[in-house]
């Protein structure tokens, strides 16, 4: 349901902050070779593989693996929060393709109590299960992302429309894009 217009209103605006693993920690995982625990060489010592660096939760209720491309076009300035989902039956990784900064937008049991983060081009990030997130924010241009995420019986997706009093406006012109 939407609520009414209020000519009252103004949307709280919120400055994103670095992604970092420690920050996102109670969220999900941070996807990036910066910190990985487990290198190896591989491959003739031609190849650095940076092992296991999220853990997938995708074979709950007979859940799969699926694995799919988004493209998100940027939305326009200023960007207004306004919907939230979450996946309660698998967690729900991103990983950037096209070399271009990102929003990550989380909620914690709240949906409208968010956290948003910015995010290098070098950084994917992977939902826990029943995270509320916002979908994929592209920046400066279309955007690709491979999607790793779960198929099977269920309803691994819930979504709301914040009431208007709960929305966030992100501020871009002070966010330190990488």
């Amino acid at each position: 349901m939407i609520d009414a217009p209020d000519k009252q209103f103004q949307p709280k605006t919120v400055v994103p902050t670095a992604l970092t693993a420690a920050r996102f920690a109670e969220f999900g995982d941070v996807i990036e070779v910066a910190g990985a625990s487990d290198v190896r060489q591989i491959n003739e010592g031609h190849t650095t593989r940076y092992h296991d660096l999220a853990r997938l939760d995708l074979d709950r209720n007979q859940g799969c693996p699926l694995m799919s491309i988004f493209r998100s076009v940027p939305k326009p300035a200023p960007v207004e929060i306004r919907l939230m989902e979450r996946h309660p039956l698998g967690s729900q990784a991103f990983i950037p393709l096209s070399g271009h900064p990102y929003l990550v937008v989380v909620g914690r049991q709240d949906p409208s109590d968010l956290e948003v983060f910015l995010a290098s081009p070098a950084q994917g990030v992977n939902f826990h299960a029943g995270t509320w997130h916002h979908y994929s924010l592209a920046l400066v241009a279309p955007s690709d992302f491979l999607v790793i995420d779960r198929g099977g019986p269920g309803d691994n997706l819930e979504e709301v429309e914040l009431p208007q009093h709960q929305r966030v406006r992100i501020d871009l012109a002070t966010a330190p894009l990488p």
